[in-house]
């Protein structure tokens, strides 16, 4: 880092550069509770220091600790901003007004995150605010063959115990848009084993189950009486190698789950909960869904921080979005953006501690 400066109490310094000379910042947001940093290469989220029940501070995301290994990372997309279209797109293509869109592949033929060179894998512009540190990506017409010039937006911004993530996009022609962030949770800390045994409640009665690639059949289930239902909180290892075809597809958990609550409205989406740390952390969104990933293709090819070797089940996703492949189904909620429209959404991560006093 060899510049540093600070406003509202929000510190920025030079991170490094990309291949090809691109400059690369680190963000760092403080409050009493947490630490945050931020970069603007994704957009994502680098680290999320918080205290345990015994007022201990650890990492609760998986990371890495240098601009390069983030680069050299092409397969776990850790703590950044996926899109044009987070989660899969069956065969990567759509129609749109009767004409249909090809998308490059990068997922068993379909694809996943917006392509191979996804919004994950750009450098999008960062600005502090008074409030929070935004970042602003345009993406053209025709990039990853996506139709119209989007530009995206997203704010992140730290209040004592809370991180609020704030979306929004506009196009000048119509389009398709899912933006989340895909951040992996490990509440005992990114160094300090697997997640199997943190407890997990989910606020959704009904999930859309996929093929065999995970792709959604349409279908909206019922969770009651199946592995996927966690309306009760329930320990993440419980069920996960239960002779279930859903967990057969994927390995584990990676399901998007309907959350009940309006469509466009702040609700409780999830509750994660870790019984040695003490720590929990509690997910509200307007999105209609959140993708529940148990970290199932880690596979140890990447060491992040203090050396620990992502492998699986080291860390947990909960990505709040629109349903996978929505521009084939109908019956899901929309992802189409007009030319003056603008969509938001809002996501907010709370962390606490058992025994944490005010």
């Amino acid at each position: 880092m060899v510049s540093e400066s600070t406003k509202m109490g929000i510190t920025i310094a030079d991170w490094g550069n990309r291949p090809g000379g691109e400059s690369i910042m680190l963000y760092t947001l403080k409050s009493p509770w947490m630490e945050v940093r931020l970069t603007d290469y994704g957009a994502r989220l680098v680290s999320m220091k918080t205290s345990d029940r015994n007022g201990d501070v650890a990492d609760v995301v998986l990371g890495y600790d240098s601009l390069e290994e983030y680069v050299a990372d092409v397969k776990t997309f850790l703590g950044s901003i996926v899109g044009r279209y987070g989660n899969r797109i069956a065969h990567g293509s759509f129609d749109i007004d009767g004409q249909k869109y090809q998308l490059p592949v990068n997922d068993h033929g379909n694809t996943l995150h917006g392509g191979p060179v996804g919004f994950d894998k750009l450098t999008w512009t960062g600005r502090i605010t008074p409030t929070s540190v935004e970042f602003m990506l345009v993406s053209e017409d025709g990039d990853m063959g996506f139709p119209g010039t989007l530009t995206a937006k997203v704010a992140y911004t730290l209040t004592d115990n809370v991180l609020r993530l704030d979306y929004s996009a506009s196009a000048g022609r119509a389009t398709i848009v899912n933006l989340t962030n895909h951040s992996y949770f490990n509440l005992n800390g990114d160094d300090a084993g697997d997640v199997l045994d943190h407890e997990i409640f989910l606020n959704a009665d009904r999930y859309t189950p996929t093929n065999a690639e995970l792709i959604p059949t349409g279908e909206l289930a019922a969770v009651a009486g199946t592995p996927l239902d966690f309306r009760e909180a329930t320990r993440v290892g419980l069920r996960i190698d239960d002779a279930h075809e859903q967990l057969r597809f994927a390995g584990g958990y990676d399901h998007n789950f309907v959350l009940n609550g309006e469509n466009g409205e702040l609700k409780l989406a999830a509750k994660l909960y870790d019984p040695r740390s003490g720590r929990s952390m509690t997910v509200a969104t307007t999105q209609p869904g959140v993708q529940f990933y148990s970290g199932n293709f880690l596979d140890g090819t990447y060491t992040g921080r203090h050396g620990a070797s992502y492998t699986r089940h080291k860390g947990l996703c909960l990505e709040t979005q629109h349903f996978p492949d929505s521009p084939n189904h109908s019956q899901f909620p929309t992802t189409l953006l007009k030319p003056g429209e603008t969509m938001h959404s809002t996501t907010t991560f709370t962390f606490d501690a058992s025994q944490r006093t005010a």
